[in-house]
């Protein structure tokens, strides 16, 4: 009788270079399967075997314009590599890498090795702590023009009023990008390392206000507290503005090696 089985794959979740596989014991990943290692060049990959009828390069595309699969996915891949970076310094690999076997995945290890040492170097006892930047709602302006009264035709009231309110409107806004800019070169200093990412959709977010920042900092562990302690004083600096702090996460916006499979 012919097998059917479909050729499994490696889901690719971390790099880190602890080779016990200590705390990964329950833990699961990609599709309910228990989470493994691959060793070689003195890292160790923390993988998931998938099914590559799901998980092969076709499929994935398919798969990928499914948004309640995308979020599934990406909740077990995250939960993975928060899992192993609670205890040791870890390169998240992008969502979606996947290898044919076992072979090609320790050929990569090898080839990349520097690479990763580098990373894992610059990651290590530092965590990844994001901060959203929103504009805060203000009072609409007084519909009448300051300084001079608006003419008694109704037409040319109406174009006055837009027009100072259009002004009033835009200087808030410059205003708020300044502070918001101001804010992050704050945060900044007390941070390893920063990067700024494309501020959100209001469809993500939730929120009505516009997103003025979106930044991503590295964050030695034993400053943690004095960052947040920084975000605090950064709210209370600029009222016009909200501030989000979210994390701790992995250092997934400070990891710049390309370890998608061949």
């Amino acid at each position: 009788m012919a097998d059917n089985r479909q050729p499994a794959g490696v889901w690719l979740h971390a790099v880190t270079r602890d080779a016990d596989p200590c705390g990964l014991d329950g833990l699961t990943g990609i599709g309910g399967c228990a989470v493994r290692t691959v060793q070689a060049g003195g890292l160790v990959a923390v993988v998931s075997s998938v099914d590559l009828a799901q998980f092969g390069e076709e499929p994935l595309r398919r798969n990928l314009e499914d948004l309640n699969w995308l979020e599934t996915v990406a909740r077990a891949h995250h939960s993975v590599v928060e899992a192993v970076g609670r205890s040791r310094p870890v390169v998240p690999a992008r969502l979606t890498t996947v290898y044919r076997d076992d072979a090609r995945l320790r050929a990569m290890l090898e080839q990349r090795r520097g690479d990763f040492d580098a990373v894992l170097d610059r990651v290590s006892g530092r965590t990844e702590w994001g901060v959203k930047v929103y504009a805060v709602p203000t009072t609409a302006p007084s519909s009448e023009p300051s300084g001079r009264k608006a003419s008694g035709r109704p037409g040319t009231a109406y174009l006055q009023r837009r027009r100072a309110q259009l002004s009033a409107e835009d200087q808030r806004w410059q205003l708020a990008v300044a502070d918001a800019e101001e804010v992050h070169a704050a945060l900044t200093a007390f941070a390893a390392a920063a990067q700024r990412h494309p501020p959100q959709d209001r469809r993500l977010t939730g929120r009505t206000e516009p997103m003025l920042l979106n930044g991503a900092y590295l964050v030695e562990m034993r400053d943690s507290d004095r960052f947040g302690d920084a975000v605090t004083a950064q709210a209370a600096r600029h009222p016009g503005l909200h501030l989000e702090l979210t994390g701790p996460w992995p250092p997934y916006s400070f990891v710049t090696i390309d370890e998608e499979p061949p």
